[in-house]
């Protein structure tokens, strides 16, 4: 799979921007603040309907401005697909493929395969759990539709019975039978959304352990284990149980929105204990594992997106990057950097042709392409 070309009407910093991309390797040069990641934020939003940085789709609408658009076509396995990315204040967001619009935005996630790697990323392991489960459940929902159709429901039954919940609080009463079919979804739910987790990482482990020892030498065994309420045997009553709790609250303290995957080393979390280098030797091994499971589930190399990764990575960790692209281990690859001069000479250890464009003044100002 790969992006053939972009373009990009009000979007962000760009009033109009048109690049044909190689299917090889593209770079984006400037300096901070030029734009160089809103171009690889626009590919997230062609392959994902959202942003990879910044919520609410009306923050990427150019200064005052009221629309943007985004255009791409893509090669999927000989495919050819268009995509366009509409969104104007005040409107619904609109995604289309080939011209026919989704009347779902979810529908489309998973077509088009994507891994970002991005200097924000040591907070899954540095943050809480929630920023771990939003890593496991975005690359979940891109390898299998029906786990984000789930992950929806129980979302949307959550949301309205904490809202049930905050009222009962407000009047100060309750009603179980009120609660009674939000407790049976989301108990269901609960059982089914783990299950898929549980699966996905143990197909996840095989890759991650893989990676890890080639970045690290193996020099110290790591794991990731998956905790849940739902995993100690007695979830269903423990869910009816935790009632007085959730009205004190106003929120529902039982569920699979609690979970947490715990990542360790020598069994010590490496949250608290790993080192700087584990946790990057760790981070690198996540994302690849990510893009090697979706080329094994997808059937097809995913776009991989390094946003101004050379300044956070040492050499060792560089130079695995770089290895895998020389042996073709990747397919089509966007980077960014502020320093061109690092990244060819980074990029001078491979033998593919790669595409740089630099950019200031809110385009493109030279492209060059270099054999």
């Amino acid at each position: 799979m790969y992006l053939k070309n972009l373009k990009l009407i009000q979007f962000k910093n760009f009033q109009n921007l048109d690049l044909v991309f190689d299917q090889g390797v593209n770079c984006f040069f400037g300096v901070n603040g030029a734009g160089k990641t809103n171009l690889l934020d626009a590919i997230h939003y062609l392959c994902l309907t959202k942003s990879a940085f910044i919520p609410g789709d009306s923050n990427h609408i150019r200064h005052e401005k009221d629309f943007f658009t985004i255009k791409g076509e893509f090669d999927l396995l000989g495919r050819e697909l268009g995509v366009n990315c509409f969104f104007e204040i005040g409107k619904k967001k609109r995604i289309e493929v080939n011209s026919k619009p989704y009347t779902k935005l979810s529908e489309h996630i998973g077509l088009l395969p994507l891994v970002i790697i991005a200097p924000d990323d040591t907070e899954i392991i540095n943050g809480g759990s929630e920023e771990r489960r939003k890593f496991f459940d975005s690359m979940i929902c891109q390898a299998d539709q029906n786990y984000l159709q789930r992950l929806i429901r129980y979302q949307q039954y959550l949301k309205q019975r904490n809202a049930l919940l905050k009222r009962f609080a407000e009047e100060k009463i309750h009603d179980k039978s009120q609660l009674a079919p939000y407790d049976e979804q989301l108990i269901q739910l609960s059982y089914e959304i783990y299950q898929t987790r549980q699966q996905f990482l143990k197909n996840f482990l095989i890759h991650f352990n893989t990676h890890y020892a080639d970045i690290s030498g193996a020099k110290e065994r790591v794991d990731i284990q998956y905790k849940s309420q739902v995993d100690n045997g007695n979830f269903k009553l423990d869910f009816v149980n935790n009632l007085k709790k959730d009205l004190i609250l106003k929120r529902t303290g039982f569920g699979i929105h609690k979970d947490d995957f715990i990542f360790t080393f020598d069994e010590q979390q490496i949250k608290k204990f790993g080192s700087q280098g584990q946790k990057k030797s760790f981070l690198i091994s996540l994302k690849l594992a990510q893009f090697y499971i979706f080329k094994e589930i997808k059937g097809t190399k995913p776009l991989l997106l390094l946003d101004d990764i050379f300044d956070k990575l040492d050499d060792a960790r560089i130079h695995h990057l770089i290895a895998a692209v020389a042996n073709k281990e990747f397919g089509q690859l966007f980077i960014t950097d502020a320093r061109p001069e690092r990244s060819r000479e980074i990029l001078s250890q491979i033998t593919s042709e790669f595409r740089t464009f630099t950019i200031s003044n809110n385009t493109i100002n030279e492209i060059e392409l270099n054999q």
